[in-house]
């Protein structure tokens, strides 16, 4: 089998509000060489939320890895830290100011999922990387199948998200 060669990127930091600003640019800058411009604000977002939860709860350090891969049609933002706790995925109450994280990266993301790596662990999520032009990935990727429910559907299936652990 043919495959086309990934785009890799990592960067190393330590995961303090000034410097998830700076990551967040680094990705979109990324992404824009990339041509990926569609993924820009999911994908900033994404990572900020995990970088967020590196700076609020990983411990003994808040040094941590942010890796982006695209292979195929498929972007891959990872974060790994030195914290072995692994997160887990929760309903906040209403009341709540934090605790929403893991459900927005949920809400945003194709799949995701967590996984021990010794030391520490890493979060993910992904996208799909389209590479057609933008009106015509909007027609091919939309969420819903609007076909009325006597005739057979043609039109695209609605996508899962499905939480992915391991």
């Amino acid at each position: 089998m043919i495959r086309q060669p990934s785009r890799h990127c990592t960067v190393e930091l330590q995961a303090l509000p000034a410097r998830i600003g700076h990551v967040r640019r680094i990705v979109t800058a990324q992404l824009r060489y990339w041509q990926l411009d569609a993924l820009i604000d999911p994908a900033a977002l994404g990572v900020t939320e995990l970088l967020a939860n590196v700076h609020r709860h990983a411990r003994p350090s808040k040094q941590c890895t942010v890796e982006l891969c695209v292979l195929l049609d498929q972007l891959t933002v990872s974060v790994h830290d030195l914290d072995p706790r692994l997160p887990r995925l929760r309903t906040a109450g209403s009341w709540e100011t934090s605790g929403r994280g893991l459900a927005l990266i949920a809400a945003l993301s194709e799949s995701w999922g967590v996984r021990p790596h010794d030391p520490g662990k890493i979060v993910w999520f992904t996208l799909p990387a389209l590479t057609t032009a933008p009106a015509e990935a909007r027609a091919r990727h939309v969420g819903w199948d609007t076909a009325p429910l006597t005739e057979p559907a043609t039109g695209p299936r609605p996508r899962t998200r499905s939480a992915q652990v391991g």
